[in-house]
């Protein structure tokens, strides 16, 4: 047998890195080298540890995940991604095939899902969580493709700190929530917010959450509660 396939956890949770740590200890094929609590210990990680798959949680403290797995994929086209989450929502899961995972597993699934995903991607597949209803993998394979948000020249003008901030604001997220989660003031928000309104020739809040809806950027269903 070959040498194990090397895994770094890039998740804030120590408990959960803790488990997924303990779970691989006497794994042949996998091992855990590193782990990171932050997007930017995570990438400082990768770039030092060089691993084969990165077990990488959707909601980091200083970054999301998705923005890291782009980062990650321009630095290393080769690495695997395997994206763990709370959220079992349709647009957090194709959001994060788009950004370069190969893998998507729901937190509360049981650990031989884990392991199966971590087998799946270090073969070059891609990986959903079975957990994960039928409807919402037929709803991904309807959901708009990157290339249609690419036809809007608009959006394409955005930097991506204001994709981010029109994301977290469709959402429904105030201008002090999406501070505290990108940690930037309120003052900094309203500012994305001013400009993106700008760029993007929208008028009001209702008119931001219909255009983020329509380039796929969040679920409808959210809205629909």
């Amino acid at each position: 047998m070959g040498p194990k396939k090397k895994v770094l956890l890039i998740d804030d949770h120590p408990l959960f890195r803790a488990g997924v740590k303990s779970l691989l200890e006497t794994n042949p094929t996998f091992e855990v080298v590193g782990e990171a609590g932050s997007s930017r210990e995570g990438l400082h990680l990768s770039k030092t540890l060089k691993p084969d798959v990165v077990i990488l949680d959707i909601s980091l403290p200083d970054q999301s995940g998705m923005d890291l797995a782009r980062e990650l994929r321009s630095c290393f086209s080769d690495l695997r991604i395997l994206m763990v989450s709370m959220h079992a929502k349709i647009d957090y899961i194709a959001e994060s095939f788009r950004a370069g995972a190969t893998g998507y597993v729901i937190k509360e699934s049981a650990a031989d899902r884990l392991i199966q995903g971590l087998e799946a991607v270090s073969r070059g597949e891609y990986f959903l969580d079975s957990a994960l209803s039928h409807k919402v993998v037929e709803k991904i394979l309807g959901f708009p493709s990157n290339s249609a948000r690419k036809t809007d020249g608009r959006y394409a003008a955005l930097t991506p700190r204001e994709e981010q901030v029109l994301r977290l604001l469709a959402e429904g997220n105030s201008p002090k929530a999406i501070g505290e989660k990108l940690y930037i003031s309120t003052k900094t928000v309203e500012n994305h917010r001013t400009n993106i309104m700008e760029k993007l020739d929208l008028h009001s809040s209702l008119d931001l959450i219909r255009y983020a809806i329509r380039l796929g950027l969040i679920d409808p269903e959210h809205w629909k509660e």
